[in-house]
């Protein structure tokens, strides 16, 4: 199970784990992420989350399914 980079843009502290369902086309709208919230697991950090406007800052790992997603600020190496 690889990580999946997502990259914060230069003006971005955080991201939403509601966008993050988006940028990672687990859903294909905004509405859809309160839904999938309530019936799938989404754990961010090994803890469970259901809340889509819960922040997520470089280095959180978000595990959906079988992808993980690493949140990186802009212009890591």
């Amino acid at each position: 199970m690889a990580d999946k980079i997502i990259e914060l843009r230069p003006d971005e502290e955080y991201i939403t784990l509601g966008i993050l369902l988006k940028i990672g086309k687990i859903i294909s709208t905004g509405g859809e992420a309160k839904i999938y919230l309530a019936s799938n697991t989404v754990l961010v950090n090994g803890e469970e989350e259901n809340r889509r406007g819960r922040k997520l800052y470089p280095e959180d790992k978000v595990q959906i399914a079988n992808d993980v997603f690493l949140i990186k600020e802009h212009g890591y190496k």
